[in-house]
């Protein structure tokens, strides 16, 4: 036993030996690279800022040269630092431009670290990084990201901050050296002339001067110059749906729209599609900070799932993306998984209700029941009708209505909104409208007080997919009009109405009951604390209301280290964070309502409201 041991540690020795000269993986040295670059840019600002980092005797001996090296050398290793740092990321994502760039840049940096601080330690690493990226150039194929004009301005923004505040970091390294006492105002305005090239109010002895110029100049020339690329580079918008794909998308919704409740929201305008080879299905997307995000389940024939799943994938490996998807259903899920590798994760029930089961008699509709026949007594009417049968002048209402009632400055919804009203090929689409006449009224859109507009499930079905209301109307008005919806669904042959998605609802339901175990007890006492925000157990009770039964939907993923960008991803497509720059100037504030809810923007856009009402009930 004891030689077979010896034996196998003999043997693992050259394995070992072998593995470390052999380097790393290929698919980690991007992010074995990204992260180095990162390393280095911070020590190249560090050299160019901190004077304890250039004393050596060579140094010494530089600074007897005419033409002193060394305000120059630290300007172009901060510019080298700044760039890599931008380009980190890039390189962890695969971009062959940001390898371009890192090919060109680790050099100039090594070489002005070596004049400046004489580091011998950097120019290894810089040739070490250098040599990985060469010898697997292979592994830096993703194409750029969609991006536009902003990006130019965004940069400018932050990179002008950052300048700012690198070169306060700079006027204030040499205090020593410092001729006077200047103040706050002083040092800032010597770091803001100081990015356009002029000399400032703060004066300093020796040649010191030249080295925090010269670095305030690089800086801002930095910022101009990226600003005045990103200004200029070739645009690559954000892919939109065609006329051509969504002409066939609907083609395959006709065929196969029914399987899905979520289907009709492919067709958002703001969504790209890639199709199988066959054409018989299809995956629609969106590339949101770098995450390719589809929603639902692929479109289209179940038997060409997989080539459409696979066109996805490749897209997502060409340009580095993160692949995810929100909202599929178990099936779904089940082909995704199957056919990618990737893992899925419960998000939570979808509320569907059965028009032939749906009753206001009886204990449990009790609620509901009053409510609808109280608002019923105070005026309030109700008109369910396709898009189709509204005229030019009650589309144009709706739409005023839709857009002057929405809770929130942003669009919401993303996986289960379409996104507008009354377009002329959403005919099919099922409006639901309350109506009160009151004297003295003067709201602009006449006796509207609610809208619901429900999207297309294959032929006898639909989905919600929006509800707003005016601010002065009784609470109720979403329960007056589902249940004018769902008794008026057979006559336009409806069988079966999606209603909301409740996030995480079976740990509420489960963590109510009696047995609950702690770790679901706490689960649901933080969903419960969360619901303060974002009404995730005020949204579960107010469909519960209506008795409907549940499918679960999942959430598709590549790995655990994946869901918290992917989360960021969602939230943004959903409209619940908003990164672009913030509007100085609004022509018009529009007037919050007592209470929004649709799949666009949630019960979350009131918080209490769905509370309020129940009590009320």
């Amino acid at each position: 036993m004891s030689s077979r041991i010896d034996g196998d540690k003999s043997g693992q020795v050259p394995a070992l030996a072998g593995r470390i000269l052999r380097g790393p993986r290929p698919e980690a040295v991007p992010g074995l690279v990204g992260t180095a670059v990162t390393l280095v840019g911070l020590l190249d600002i560090a050299a160019g800022v901190f004077p304890r980092f250039r004393h050596s005797r060579i140094h010494a001996v530089t600074e007897l040269l005419p033409g002193t090296f060394g305000p120059f050398a630290a300007a172009a290793s901060l510019s080298v630092g700044v760039l890599l740092l931008l380009l980190a990321h890039g390189l962890k994502r695969h971009k062959r431009r940001a390898w371009r760039a890192a090919v060109v840049l680790l050099p100039a940096g090594a070489v002005a670290q070596f004049m400046y601080r004489h580091s011998v330690i950097g120019v290894v690493i810089a040739a070490v990084l250098l040599a990985l990226l060469v010898r697997h150039q292979a592994e830096f194929k993703a194409l750029p990201d969609p991006r536009s004009r902003w990006k130019a301005l965004a940069n400018f923004v932050l990179m002008s901050a950052g300048s700012i505040g690198l070169g306060l970091l700079i006027v204030n390294v040499h205090p020593n050296r410092v001729v006077g006492n200047p103040g706050l105002y002083e040092q800032l305005k010597h770091v803001v002339v100081g990015l356009f090239g002029f000399e400032g109010p703060v004066s300093y002895s020796g040649k010191v001067s030249w080295t925090v110029g010269y670095s305030l100049g690089a800086l801002g020339m930095l910022t101009a110059l990226t600003t005045i690329y990103l200004a200029f580079r070739p645009e690559h918008p954000a892919a939109r749906l065609t006329v051509d794909d969504e002409a066939k998308l609907r083609e395959l919704l006709a065929r196969h729209g029914g399987r899905d409740s979520l289907g009709h929201f492919a067709l958002r305008r703001d969504k790209a599609v890639v199709f199988s080879p066959s054409g018989k299905a299809a995956v629609t997307y969106r590339v949101v900070s770098g995450v390719m995000l589809a929603s639902g389940d692929p479109i289209g024939d179940v038997e060409a799932w997989p080539g459409a799943i696979e066109r996805f994938m490749a897209e997502a490996k060409a340009h580095s993306w993160t692949p995810a998807v929100v909202g599929c259903s178990e099936t779904g899920g089940e082909v995704w998984t199957r056919e990618t590798g990737l893992d899925a994760l419960e998000l939570g029930d979808e509320a569907i209700v059965d028009v032939k089961d749906f009753s206001l008699s009886g204990r449990p509709m009790r609620n509901v029941r009053q409510m609808v026949k109280r608002i019923e007594r105070n005026g309030y009417t109700t008109q369910v009708r396709r898009v189709a049968e509204l005229s030019e002048e009650e589309l144009a209402a709706v739409r005023g209505a839709a857009e002057a009632w929405r809770g929130t400055d942003t669009e919401r919804g993303f996986s289960m909104a379409l996104g507008r009203v009354g377009d002329p090929g959403d005919g099919d689409c099922i409006i639901a409208t309350a109506h009160r006449v009151e004297e003295g009224d003067t709201s602009p859109f006449g006796d509207l007080k609610a809208i619901q507009h429900f999207v297309p499930w294959g032929k006898d079905g639909m989905s919600l997919e929006m509800m707003r209301r005016d601010r002065a109307a009784d609470p109720g008005m979403n329960e007056l009009l589902i249940v004018a919806s769902l008794q008026q669904a057979p006559e336009l042959g409806i069988e079966k109405v999606s209603l909301n998605f409740a996030m995480f609802r079976a740990a509420l339901a489960r963590g109510e009951k009696i047995g609950a175990g702690p770790v679901l007890r706490a689960w649901r006492s933080l969903l419960v604390f969360l619901s303060r925000w974002f009404q995730i157990e005020s949204l579960y009770k107010f469909n519960e209301k209506f008795r409907p039964r549940w499918e679960p939907r999942f959430m598709v993923y590549r790995t655990s280290r994946d869901l918290p960008r992917i989360g960021f991803a969602v939230m943004q497509a959903e409209g619940f964070v908003t990164l672009a720059l913030p509007r100085l100037f609004e022509s018009r504030r529009r007037p919050k309502p007592v209470r929004t809810c649709t799949h666009n923007d949630d019960m979350a856009a009131v918080p209490g409201q769905v509370d309020r009402e129940v009590q009320a009930a």
